[in-house]
């Protein structure tokens, strides 16, 4: 069920007890003060009234009603629709979650959209009430200072986190971890998704500064150009990460591949080694092979072998069997084979 809450702020104080935004928005313009009206589980219908009261650009409505916007600002006359995505980061499951609030800026009125109750508009209306009145005095982009300054300030533990991981990725890359690639790829997913979400917040704060410039606002400018160089700084962090995870992608892609020549080398000389031993054997069993086979042809005794009856037949086996073993030792050592 939507929960529709409103206030009404004069002079960055808060006043009155509006029943409904329409009751805030009337004492508000009869006070000279804000109306400052939360939506929070966006309901269509809730939100297409609160549009009719407010006058709210149809196209800035149809943006909120289809969410999963990307952060940016947009300006429909007088009127500046704001797109913001807070973060939380898991660390047990490594993974970045970013919601959406959505920011509607009249002269007089501001409309926040929070579809899944992840940003608590009482905190920030307490600390802008209790620590930054003058802000919220300066009128209704001092709710938008409020809220970009709480979320750039909870992108903090986000960051922390992230950078933990990569440090622990780093280790991981030279102790040779299993599953470091998968987990390099499913982090640098969710620094892509951290980046949509804060790349674009230096252009908007910059735009916000013209806007204010062209309005009697325009001593909110100096406060929105902190802000931008906070935002500058979260933006530099995101990019860091995503280069050092793409470098330590490639470095996990080289050591693979040494891993694997080393692998190659390893079988190679194993290879080798094992060729040179079958030579040696192959060599020596063709070196006893000869003898073998001049014995075995006159050990076959037959009765018509001129050879056996000779004397000198035995003295010239045995040379033949010592002279071809020794011609092949001395081709096979000249081969390299021995």
């Amino acid at each position: 069920m939507a929960l529709i809450e409103s206030w009404v702020y004069v002079d960055g104080a808060r006043v009155g007890d509006p029943k409904d935004a329409e009751e805030a928005l009337r004492e508000a313009r009869s006070r000279g003060g804000i109306a400052w009206i939360s939506l929070s589980r966006t309901d269509p219908d809730d939100l297409e009234r609160l549009a009719g009261i407010l006058g709210l650009h149809p196209l800035a409505v149809r943006d909120c009603l289809k969410g999963h916007q990307r952060s940016k600002l947009e300006r429909y006359d007088d009127m500046t629709f704001v797109v913001l995505q807070p973060a939380h980061y898991y660390d047990d499951r490594e993974t970045v979650e970013c919601s959406e609030i959505d920011l509607f800026i009249g002269p007089d009125y501001v409309l926040t959209v929070d579809s899944d109750d992840r940003v608590d508009d009482a905190v920030v209306r307490d600390k802008l009430a209790e620590h930054h009145p003058q802000v919220l005095a300066r009128g209704p982009f001092g709710v938008l200072w409020g809220m970009v300054e709480h979320v750039l300030y909870g992108y903090g533990p986000v960051l922390d986190g992230v950078e933990n991981d990569i440090d622990e990725i780093e280790d991981q890359l030279f102790s040779h971890g299993e599953g470091v690639s998968r987990r390099i790829f499913k982090l640098q997913r969710e620094v892509i998704d951290l980046q949509h979400a804060t790349a674009p917040l230096p252009d908007m704060l910059e735009r916000v500064r013209d806007i204010l410039a062209e309005t009697v606002q325009d001593a909110s400018a100096p406060v929105f150009r902190e802000l931008e160089d906070s935002a500058r700084h979260v933006t530099d962090r995101v990019d860091a990460f995503r280069h050092t995870l793409e470098s330590a992608l490639g470095v996990h892609a080289t050591l693979v591949e040494q891993a694997n020549n080393d692998a190659m080398r390893r079988m190679t000389e194993h290879s080798i080694t094992q060729n040179d031993q079958v030579k040696k054997v192959s060599s020596w069993a063709a070196i006893l092979f000869a003898p073998t086979l001049v014995g075995t042809i006159y050990g076959m005794n037959f009765h018509y072998m001129p050879e056996l009856s000779w004397p000198w037949g035995y003295p010239m086996a045995l040379c033949l069997m010592v002279a071809t073993s020794a011609t092949l030792y001395l081709i096979f050592k000249r081969r390299g084979w021995l």
